[in-house]
């Protein structure tokens, strides 16, 4: 298929641009008029019918598919400044994304919202047609225009800090730029790829000094890492950028300590990648579920070809298999690494071990994250196919929602959205990766829909019996007697 270029955008600015955004709005009539009733609390309190924590590519197109479907009563809170929502320009490092530049991404099936659009509008399509893969500050570029023009109300600055039950709704403490509580009917934690969980740290780290070392996520000074020795654990896409960047700022040598005997190579997942696998995956058993990732968590996605290239070269970059890390020590003022093949010595450690799915270790659920249904409480296995990690994964239904481990303990937890990388062993790859995101919030805004409708269906009966707006005046007809034989 050949490639084409709009012959009014290209090249004609964001300004052309974001008219013809909210022209296609109105062509749909987008946003609706909210539908949903008003709500107030027990003391008079404003009730939110959405709040979603995070300003991310995941929150923005959670909001935009609610504010499409008429529920505007929304509020979207972001911990971090305007600007650097997301990973994009804090802990991630690697110059350019993975994804194919030509992925509709966030848009909702609006051409005039991809990235090709707004790219080409600023750029010409000859730019568009040169450009191999999306620089990462590019893609921040294009998502806080995403952001602007299609006005979604982030609030910055602003943690949420515990999330409580209350009645039927959640009250949520708030810290930062909004230091107050809030209450809301429904929660979608839009939180990234560490959205139920946080950084896996290794217990071997706990001999070190935490001046010695670094996870990949983060706040690493590479530039004090010029003629340090680095050892970098792991060799996923994430542990390769933060050596690219160390070998950059002047490290006198990196070297990669690999578990596996060799490097992955094939990235499995992009290769069933279709319409047919996003929403057919949701579908399936549990079992078929679970053997497919299964077999992604252990042949596992390789580094991106140009990472790893921008490592490799350096001649004092070192990629070291079979090196599962026993041991770590201090000795003087230098790490000692026990490997299963010897001693590796060095200054400055960083992990590139991924994040662990653990909705204990979040500090928003405290006190009942425990109850939430777990894949290991409703799958167990067949001998071969046993894997902890993934038996971590929460068991959501096709709305997002926890799901309770008992029925009737917590059932608030079917008011808490999971639209994040934590929801991707039971839903697929709708809730964080760029390919599926739209799809995946358009599930979400349904069924929030859905519920919202249900729950409320006594106030749109009376709705119904008290609509009484006229569309006949009684001056179009004339009553006719029945002719007589």
């Amino acid at each position: 298929m050949t490639t084409t270029s709009s012959p009014t955008l290209s090249g004609a600015g964001l300004e052309a641009l974001n008219e013809r955004v909210l022209f296609d709005l109105a062509c749909l009539n987008l946003p609706p008029a909210n539908w949903v009733p008003a709500r107030t609390g027990e003391q008079g309190e404003h009730v939110h019918d959405v709040i979603i924590i995070g300003g991310g590519q995941c929150g923005l197109v959670a909001a935009f598919a609610l504010m499409s479907g008429g529920i505007r009563n929304l509020r979207i809170f972001d911990r971090n400044p305007e600007g650097l929502e997301g990973p994009w320009l804090n802990y991630a490092r690697m110059e350019t994304l993975r994804s194919p530049k030509t992925l509709p991404g966030p848009s909702y099936g609006f051409a005039s919202l991809t990235f090709r659009a707004w790219y080409e509008a600023q750029y010409g399509s000859d730019a568009w047609e040169a450009l191999d893969k999306i620089p990462r500050p590019t893609w921040m570029a294009y998502l806080n225009w995403y952001r602007e023009v299609l006005a979604l109300p982030v609030e910055n600055s602003v943690n949420v800090e515990r999330v409580t039950p209350e009645g039927d709704l959640l009250r949520l403490e708030l810290s930062g730029a909004s230091a107050k509580t809030v209450l809301t009917r429904k929660l979608i934690m839009a939180t990234g790829r560490d959205g139920t969980g946080a950084p896996k740290i290794p217990g071997f780290v706990k001999s070190l000094p935490e001046k010695a070392w670094a996870h990949t996520a983060d706040d690493i000074d590479f530039k004090a890492l010029e003629g340090k020795r680095v050892i970098v654990v792991g060799v996923g896409a994430s542990a390769v950028d933060n050596a690219a960047e160390a070998l950059e700022h002047g490290a006198s040598e990196v070297r990669f300590l690999i578990r596996r005997a060799q490097m992955p190579t094939i990235n499995k997942m992009m290769g069933i990648g279709s319409f047919g696998f996003t929403h057919g995956y949701a579908g399936l058993s549990d079992a078929w579920r679970w053997r497919i990732m299964h077999y992604s968590f252990i042949t596992q996605t390789p580094p991106p070809r140009g990472s790893t290239m921008r490592v490799s070269r350096h001649e004092n970059a070192f990629f070291h298999f079979e090196c599962g890390v026993e041991a770590t020590r201090i000795e003087g003022d230098e790490i000692v690494v026990t490997t299963r093949q010897g001693e590796v010595r060095g200054d400055f450690l960083i992990l590139g071990t991924g994040f662990e799915i653990d909705p204990l270790a979040r500090t928003e659920l405290a006190g009942y994250a425990d109850r939430i249904l777990l894949w290991r409480d409703r799958y167990q296995p067949p001998e071969g196919l046993a894997h902890d990690e993934l038996g971590k994964f929460p068991y959501v239904g096709r709305d997002f929602a926890f799901q309770e481990r008992e029925p009737g303990s917590a059932p608030w937890l079917s008011n808490i959205h999971c639209f994040n990388y934590g929801a991707s062993v039971s839903l697929g790859k709708v809730s964080g990766d760029i390919p599926g995101i739209s799809e995946g919030a358009s599930w979400l805004a349904s069924a929030i829909a859905s519920r919202f409708y249900q729950e409320d269906v006594e106030r749109h009966w009376q709705q119904l019996q008290h609509y009484d707006a006229p569309e006949l005046q009684g001056d179009e007809w004339t009553a006719s007697p029945l002719p007589n034989d």
